[in-house]
């Protein structure tokens, strides 16, 4: 697999990269166990960090998952002894067949543009890969979606890097905590992209997790596709590992689709065309706040649009990123009424769906949603 920048390695500490240098030979090696320089403290927490942000650069190691250390008191070394998750032997016949999977799946995508390389990668995920809610071991790693169709998000986010760096599209891995307060138990791990020399947050599987429909079938959304700092960090917690500022929204897909809307006679205008013709509709609002009352107006809307051909609107709504989508049925079978879903809880996809109904009173009591 192609090898790309090590953006953790070039920010840690010269002894941090001594031993960076030495876990990555020993884990290439398969080695049962091997020579570190010795560290600074005795504490493992300084030598897991190494681990973890090594595991960040280098996705490929897919079967590296922990490790132990024997230490000798005046001996200048440490001896590390890995954790595989596969006999030697499966570990060989595993890189071989991801090395053949990887420069398939890319194979047709290498003469397209970054952004187009970007969004073949993202749209992989959401059409082939299946969240694990049973988080599989190799779920957590690139095994999981590139040899199974399966994975979470840390093995979604390492799959992302891989396509990425054998693409030629600089991509790193973004991870942040978790936040028992507010309901939020797992870290989560996404992807950072730099595009036209632009840097975007890409996070396919909360993308993935909104495309699943209830029958099955599979509707690619781009909710997550290439976000500022400012978007992401509505339904993100702050990151855990160093990483480059993303302030450009310019590319956010949405937005360079022109379905990202300020105007409401312009959800008006293209309700009204997917009223016609039978399509769903999935824009962005940045027109203000996305308030309980500017909700209603835009319900009102979409179903006045529905009227006119004599259907009412269904739509469901992702609240953190002001993303709505929409699509018309026959009167006889929506019924009179008019009910927006809440989607899937965006700010953690691991958790059990949720969904809350609006009544259109409700959606005009003009309460504040967090949303700019």
């Amino acid at each position: 697999m192609k090898q790309a920048e090590e953006y953790y390695y070039g920010r840690m500490p010269k002894d941090k990269q001594n031993v960076y240098r030495a876990m990555l030979h020993g884990l290439m090696e398969l080695s049962d166990e091997f020579l570190i320089p010795q560290v600074p403290t005795t504490d493992g927490n300084w030598l897991y960090d190494v681990f973890f942000q090594l595991r960040l650069d280098h996705p490929e190691i897919f079967w590296a998952v922990g490790f132990k250390y024997r230490y000798y008191k005046d001996s200048p070394n440490l001896i590390l002894i890995p954790e595989y998750i596969f006999d030697k032997n499966k570990i060989r016949e595993h890189q071989k067949a991801l090395g053949a999977r990887v420069d398939k799946l890319v194979r047709p995508a290498m003469k397209l543009s970054e952004w187009d390389k970007e969004k073949y990668v993202h749209d992989f995920i959401c059409e082939n890969i299946r969240y694990d809610k049973l988080k599989k071991p190799y779920s957590h790693e690139i095994i999981g979606p590139l040899g199974h169709g399966v994975g979470v998000c840390e093995g979604i986010a390492k799959s992302v890097k891989v396509l990425c760096d054998a693409l030629g599209v600089w991509c790193i891995i973004a991870i942040c905590g978790n936040n028992p307060e507010k309901g939020i138990k797992y870290r989560h791990t996404w992807n950072i992209v730099r595009i036209n020399g632009q840097y975007y947050h890409l996070d396919a599987t909360f993308d993935n997790t909104l495309g699943k429909n209830e029958d099955g079938s599979v509707s690619i959304r781009y909710d997550y596709f290439n976000l500022d700092d400012k978007a992401v960090f509505r339904d993100h917690e702050p990151l855990i590992a160093p990483a480059p500022a993303c302030t450009d929204n310019s590319r956010f897909y949405y937005k360079d689709k022109k379905v990202s809307f300020t105007k409401t006679e312009d959800v008006y205008k293209r309700s009204l065309q997917a009223a016609k013709k039978g399509k769903t509709l999935t824009f962005h609002w940045r027109g203000g706040y996305l308030t309980r009352e500017v909700l209603g107006e835009l319900l009102d809307l979409m179903q006045q649009a529905g009227t006119q051909k004599n259907k009412t609107a269904v739509v469901s709504l992702n609240w953190a990123q002001a993303v709505l989508r929409l699509h018309y049925v026959d009167t006889a079978e929506g019924g009179t009424g008019m009910t927006a879903v809440d989607e899937k809880s965006a700010n953690n996809p691991e958790a059990a769906e949720r969904q809350v109904h609006f009544t259109m009173e409700e959606a005009n009591e003009g309460e504040q949603i967090d949303i700019e």
